[in-house]
């Protein structure tokens, strides 16, 4: 399985807080079956991102392992006018493996009305937009439908595992598996941050997913669509038909 958004690197934003930790996490990753990881701390008003810091925990990351799990750089990206503008003029900066793929963090306060006119100049520019997490969203809990918009326009979905197992409550988890049953779903990832109580964990949701939509969409959301995804290619046209499927 591949996982694209972790915080995995120590000192860098709210993951992990130490390199003991994150060995840890690595050792959890790998007895899940994790094989690839991508690298993806917080770039918002808080944290800031410097894509030479990740690079460089990174490297030293892969030394101490040596070579047992592969890793890939990009961020959490939130989207604030600054952030959003940067990117544009830096998209590699931000991106996943330097690739198109760039994760973006809706706001729990309010999801702005021309949300649509950012997506669209995201993907105007070549960059797809993998929207993290929403159905942790307490805006969305309340109408998901506007997800199923934005994957229309081009948007993809990145859902998170423990949601799927009801860590973050019954709605977070309702709505997860509206938003798969609904073809707007294309990756499970863990957004771990520590050993202990948001682990690098994608083997439970992966087996949740395989019994109530089948081993085919759950083999997708963890591997297909994430490999495509750290390589820069278009995803397998799996997502299209997750509706159909389950039917």
């Amino acid at each position: 399985m591949i996982d694209i958004h972790s915080h995995i690197l120590p000192g860098l934003d709210d993951g992990s807080k130490s390199w003991d930790i994150t060995l840890e996490m690595c050792r959890l990753a790998l007895a899940d079956g994790i094989t690839h990881i991508v690298a993806t701390p917080h770039a918002n008003d808080e944290f800031t991102y410097r894509r030479e810091s990740v690079r460089e925990k990174v490297a030293e990351l892969d030394s101490r392992l040596s070579g047992e799990l592969e890793f890939s750089i990009g961020c959490d990206f939130h989207l604030s006018y600054d952030n959003v503008e940067d990117a544009l003029r830096n998209p590699q900066r931000y991106t996943i493996a330097g690739k198109q793929y760039l994760l973006v963090e809706l706001s729990d306060y309010a999801i702005p009305p021309q949300i649509k006119d950012t997506f669209f100049r995201l993907l105007s520019a070549g960059l797809v937009p993998i929207i993290t997490h929403p159905e942790r969203n307490r805006i969305l809990h309340r109408a998901p439908g506007p997800v199923l918009d934005w994957v229309q326009a081009g948007c993809l979905v990145q859902i998170t595992a423990s949601a799927v197992t009801g860590f973050w409550g019954e709605q977070a988890k309702a709505v997860a598996l509206w938003l798969i049953k609904n073809g707007a779903a294309h990756v499970l990832a863990t957004d771990a941050h520590d050993a202990v109580h948001r682990p690098p964990i994608l083997s439970a949701a992966r087996d949740l997913v395989t019994s109530q939509f089948g081993a085919d969409l759950a083999r997708a959301l963890v591997l297909d669509h994430p490999s495509a995804i750290v390589q820069g290619k278009p995803l397998p046209a799996t997502c299209g038909a997750l509706e159909r499927q389950v039917q």
